[in-house]
C-alpha cells in the first residue's frame, strides 16, 4: 500500500508463475471494479475467487489496498484488483487512496463500473464514470449492477436503461454476489474480453497478500463491526509478530490496533476490555479459518493522533 517508487503495478504477476505456453485459445489479464464505497466491490470479488479474499463491512472506505484475487477457469484467468471506492477525499489518506485508484486503472485491462441496483445514478457515479473516458479505447469498460437480491425486477430493469445510457459500454451485466446470481456470468464474459495469454499465476493461487496482510485484515474487519460512522477511517491495524510457539505449536499473533483520540481506545476496549474480547474472538475464528491452525491472538490498542492527516505516521502505518 505504500505509495513509493518500488510499489509493483496492478499488472506485475507474483514471483513464480507459470511460464509462458503455446496455447493460443488462453486468455488472461487483469480487472479492476470501480464505484463510490460500499457499492459490492469486494464481496464481488470474493463471490468470483470463491473464497474470502478481501474484507467486507457496511462501512464506507472498508478496502484501503490494491488487493489482487486470481479467478481460475478453463478458458482462461482473471486477476481482479479491488481498490477502494472513490470519494471526495478529507484527509491525506483519502487522497492516497483516490490515487491508488487512478492508477491502478491505468494498469487493467478491462474496468467493471458497479452501481447498486437499489440506489439511483447519482453525481458521485457521473463522476467516476467521466473519469474512465482518460482510460481511452484500450481498456475495455463494463457496467455491472449490483446487489440485485435486494430490489425486484422492475428496479433492475430501470437501473440496467439508467447505467446503459452513461456511455457505449462493452459489457453490461445485473449480478448478485450475495446469491452469486450471474457472478459466474460475469467471469466468463470477462474472460473473453481479455488478451490472449498464458496464465500468469499457478493454479492453485487465489491471490498474492500475505498471510501477515491478510490477518491485518481481519482483524480490522472484525474491529469495524458495530462502531459508529466516524471511527472506521480512524481504525489501523498492524502486525508485531506472528510465531509459533514451541511445545504445542500454537501461532502466536502480536497486533495492533490503532486510533486517533484517546475517546475512540476507550469505545475499542469497551467496559472491562469486553468488546476489545469480542474484537479478538470474532477476529481469531476468522486467522484459524484462514491458515488451518490454533492461533493465540493478542492486539493492544493504541493512539497514533490525527494519523490520518500525517505523511510520516501514514508511512508508519503502510499507507
Amino acid at each position: 500500500m505504500s505509495e513509493t517508487s518500488d510499489t509493483p503495478s496492478a499488472r506485475e504477476p507474483r514471483a513464480g508463475a507459470t511460464p509462458p505456453n503455446d496455447s493460443a485459445e488462453h486468455r488472461a489479464g487483469f480487472v479492476t471494479f470501480v464505484g463510490r464505497p460500499n457499492v459490492g466491490k469486494s464481496t464481488l470479488m470474493n463471490a468470483l475467487v470463491g473464497e474470502k479474499v478481501a474484507i467486507t463491512s457496511s462501512k464506507p472506505q472498508t478496502t484501503r489496498r490494491a488487493i489482487r484475487g486470481i479467478v481460475h477457469r478453463a478458458s482462461g484467468q482473471l486477476i481482479v484488483v479491488d481498490t477502494p471506492g472513490v470519494h471526495r477525499p478529507r484527509t491525506l489518506l483519502g487522497e492516497r487512496l483516490n490515487a491508488l485508484v487512478q492508477d491502478t486503472l491505468g494498469d487493467v485491462d478491462v474496468i467493471g463500473f458497479c452501481v447498486p441496483a437499489g440506489e439511483p445514478i447519482g453525481p458521485g457515479d457521473k463522476y467516476i464514470n467521466e473519469q474512465l473516458d482518460a482510460h481511452g479505447a484500450r481498456v475495455r469498460k463494463v457496467a455491472i449492477v449490483t446487489k440485485t437480491d435486494r430490489v425486484g425486477p422492475e428496479r433492475v430493469a430501470e437501473q440496467l436503461i439508467a447505467v446503459s445510457a452513461l456511455r457505449d459500454w462493452d459489457l453490461v451485466i445485473p449480478l448478485s454476489a450475495l446469491t452469486g446470481d450471474q457472478v459466474d456470468v460475469l467471469a466468463d464474459e470477462l474472460i473473453r474480453l481479455m488478451p490472449v495469454s498464458p496464465p500468469l499465476y499457478e493454479a492453485e493461487s487465489t491471490t498474492d497478500e500475505s498471510d501477515e496482510d491478510r490477518v491485518a485484515e481481519l482483524i480490522r474487519e472484525a474491529a469495524l463491526e458495530g462502531v459508529s460512522d466516524e471511527l472506521p477511517h480512524s481504525l489501523a491495524v498492524t502486525i508485531d509478530e506472528m510465531v509459533e510457539r514451541e511445545g504445542d505449536g500454537l501461532l502466536q499473533i502480536f497486533a495492533n490496533v490503532w486510533v486517533e483520540r484517546d475517546s475512540q481506545k476507550g469505545i475499542i476496549i469497551g467496559h472491562r476490555g469486553s468488546r476489545l474480547g469480542d474484537v479478538g474472538r470474532r477476529a481469531r475464528g476468522e486467522i484459524e479459518q484462514l491458515l488451518g491452525r490454533r492461533v493465540f491472538l493478542k492486539l493492544h490498542v493504541k493512539v497514533a493522533k490525527e494519523w490520518q492527516r500525517d505523511p510520516k505516521q501514514l508511512g508508519r502505518l503502510g499507507f
